[in-house]
């Protein structure tokens, strides 16, 4: 039976990303959504591989759902409601993105999931402007 505590933890880092089960679960090899169900609900072990794949995919640490599986306690943040534990990098994004419009939210979003080319229009526009410098425009 898997641990309550790193079921939740998982529900929570997916919701978080806007991610559905079927949506991580294609991201993981070997994974369904049926399996991230059953670990959701604490009826499924996943393997440490795993559980640093869903970390990464969506950007918690792979200690907090490490040790969640393991069964020790992990850290809850100043002020966060989650027992996930965040830098303090993670943190100063989740609060800008809790400042921001729903626009730029979903901008942000993009660009994070790779899903937009505002990160290739920004390089090309830096780009643009050391040429312009090296050429004295």
């Amino acid at each position: 039976m898997a641990s309550k505590k790193v079921g939740t933890l998982i529900k929570e880092a997916r919701t978080e990303a806007g991610l559905t089960q079927e949506q991580l679960a294609r991201r993981i090899s070997g994974l369904s959504a049926n399996d991230i169900s059953l670990a959701e609900r604490h009826q499924k072990n996943l393997t440490q591989e795993q559980l640093k794949q869903i970390a990464k995919i969506t950007g918690v640490t792979q200690a907090s759902l490490l040790n969640a599986a393991k069964g020790s306690s992990a850290k809850k943040t100043s002020g966060s409601k989650s027992s996930m534990q965040v830098t303090a990098t993670e943190r100063r994004l989740v609060e800008l993105y809790r400042e921001a419009d729903t626009e730029t939210r979903k901008d942000a979003l993009k660009v994070l999931r790779g899903q937009d080319s505002l990160t290739e229009d920004i390089l090309e526009g830096l780009l643009d402007s050391v040429q312009d410098m090296f050429s004295g425009k």
